[in-house]
């Protein structure tokens, strides 16, 4: 079965520019991390807007296991989103959230809006996306499952994960305590809040309570305030607010999936 159909952002609604860049997603965490920093270059950078930085979107479905389908394993071997093919460098195939992130930067910020000139600042930076990756992602992907979609309820899964999660919000709070708090490093928005704010921002659903962070969560309505963030998490849907009855019809509709495919 082939791939679905690419789509345009919002940002390109009308353009006939031919897409260059081409992101393949899904709305989760790791997700919204390429369209935010997409559409936040392309507001930097509006004389490539039409050209190197124009993108285009597929969303690929977990139910239907299209992360695994044969044509997407071409282009991420791991089978998960989110995933990007840069036409401007041959078709170059960028998979894992952060390297995507890293590659945009590099290769299309000259101005270093979201990234850093300094080496020291570089590294801090870097330290703060693997901090991200390598912690927060994991530690919180793990809350989400054992308080949303575990057959069965495990107090013990739920009440590690979630306090794991929380500990690593209190070394974000320390983070932008270090600085003049309101971003993780060199007092400027950049890539290393970008890595880790969709997951920040659905603390909620891993049933975090976020009130004993404020600096954490100032920080969270900074960047949605953003015009570029707002744009990015338009990309693949706008969600929207869930009532407690939403939520759980969502995570009953998840679970269905992901226990079917940990029964393979």
């Amino acid at each position: 079965m082939p791939l679905p159909a690419a789509q345009l952002p919002e940002s390109a609604a009308g353009s006939t520019a031919p897409a260059k860049l081409h992101l393949y997603t899904a709305g989760t965490p790791n997700g919204y991390k390429p369209s935010i920093l997409l559409e936040e270059l392309r507001l930097a950078y509006p004389d490539l807007k039409d050209g190197a930085l124009s993108y285009d979107f597929t969303t690929l479905s977990f139910a239907n296991k299209e992360q695994k389908d044969p044509e997407y394993l071409k282009i991420n071997p791991n089978g998960r989103i989110p995933a990007l093919v840069d036409d401007n460098a041959g078709g170059h195939n960028v998979f894992e959230s952060a390297s995507i992130l890293i590659w945009l930067v590099e290769n299309y910020d000259k101005d270093n809006h979201f990234w850093f000139s300094d080496a020291k600042l570089r590294s801090k930076a870097l330290s703060w996306i693997f901090f991200a990756h390598g912690g927060v992602g994991p530690m919180q992907g793990q809350a989400n499952h054992f308080y949303r979609y575990a057959p069965e309820k495990i107090p013990y899964g739920v009440k590690r994960y979630q306090e794991e999660t929380a500990r690593l919000y209190s070394v974000l709070e320390d983070g932008l305590n270090a600085g003049k708090g309101e971003w993780l490093v060199g007092d400027k928005y950049s890539i290393a809040d970008i890595n880790v704010f969709g997951w920040v921002r659905s603390h909620a659903w891993a049933g975090i309570d976020i009130t004993p962070f404020p600096k954490l969560a100032a920080w969270l309505d900074r960047i949605e305030s953003r015009p570029g963030a707002y744009a990015g998490l338009g990309v693949p849907t706008r969600g929207k607010k869930l009532t407690k009855e939403e939520e759980e019809e969502k995570a009953k509709e998840a679970q269905a999936w992901i226990m079917a495919d940990q029964k393979k």
